[in-house]
């Protein structure tokens, strides 16, 4: 058997799970993960965010708290025991991070460390911090920003963003690379057009703002906002032998990264960046303890990595 697939789960822990955890509806052995490194930290910043997108991941909104804002006496801890474990990057996440007045303070620390990135959808919160940002270049690692820019149209991407939203975060894209930043875009699958012309599109955008014509872009599949039940097909331990390999396990962002969450006061890590609206998927309050726990392949988003290889993470490996 490969050594990050495990056929039974096996659990040291002293608290319990739901029954889905460990099988399917139709009490199928479910397929887990096991971690064989911690090579990606990331932390998410809060569900606060300047916008109100109605197919968020996070249900993120204004002065929303249902994770609360991470500060940097939360941060440290783990940014210090995630080097002690050999981490590669640290990365971060929202809602909107830069609604955080810790963020630069946080970033300025962990660069002194290790290269990072932030998931920004670069509009106002972003763009009044621009400034602050300029002494995060000469520290001795690089900051990386993805910037979501939802589809190639305004209308579009304005339509569940608001109106002007798609013209300012290009201004915030642009510039953060004329301040020299290294930056990429995310956007949402374009059901109905070919890749080769969402590609050409976005091309035409990016050529349109001065912008690098192949600037690095990713693409997610639709995520759905937290807590509501989506069908989606169930990962077996069978589905995890017969349809991946060993490199391909691997490559599950659980098998190589954990995500740090505040809330109710208290500091969790969980499995990955995509699983916080499950308490399942609280593996521990130490980044060492979390590691040592398989990971359970039940969330609906689990199938997108099963399926398309869907990862959060833009770490070369």
């Amino acid at each position: 058997m490969n050594a990050n697939v495990l056929p039974t789960p096996i659990s040291t822990e002293h608290r319990s799970r739901s029954k889905l955890w460990y099988v399917t509806p139709d009490d199928k052995p479910r397929g887990f993960i096991r971690s064989h490194a911690l090579e990606e930290l990331w932390f998410h910043t809060g569900t606060a965010c300047n916008l109100a997108c109605p197919f968020c991941l996070e249900g993120s909104k204004p002065g929303d708290d249902r994770l609360q804002l991470m500060r940097f006496d939360d941060a440290k801890p783990f940014i210090d025991e995630a080097l002690t474990l050999g981490v590669k990057q640290f990365s971060f996440t929202g809602g909107e991070p830069f609604i955080n007045k810790d963020l630069i303070h946080i970033l300025d620390y962990a660069l002194q460390h290790r290269p990072c990135m932030v998931l920004t959808n670069a509009t106002e919160p972003l763009i009044k911090r621009l400034s602050q940002l300029k002494p995060l270049r000469e520290r001795p690692n690089a900051v990386h920003f993805r910037v979501s820019l939802d589809h190639f149209s305004a209308e579009q991407h304005d339509k569940n963003r608001g109106e002007g939203m798609f013209s300012m975060a290009l201004d915030g894209l642009c510039a953060l690379h004329d301040m020299g930043f290294s930056v990429s875009v995310a956007n949402q699958t374009i059901p109905g057009l070919p890749a080769h012309k969402v590609a050409k599109c976005f091309v035409e955008v990016f050529r349109g703002a001065g912008l690098p014509e192949n600037l690095p872009r990713i693409e997610f599949p639709e995520f759905y906002p937290p807590g509501i039940t989506v069908t989606a097909p169930q990962i077996t331990h069978s589905c995890m032998v017969d349809y991946q390999t060993d490199s391909t396990r691997r490559e599950f962002m659980c098998a190589f990264s954990r995500m740090v969450v505040k809330s109710e006061g208290k500091c969790r890590v969980y499995a990955c960046t995509l699983v916080d609206d499950d308490a399942d998927y609280v593996l521990g309050a130490t980044l060492a303890a979390s590691l040592k726990i398989p990971v359970s392949m039940k969330h609906h988003r689990c199938y997108s990595c099963f399926q398309y290889g869907a990862s959060c993470s833009e770490m070369k490996r």
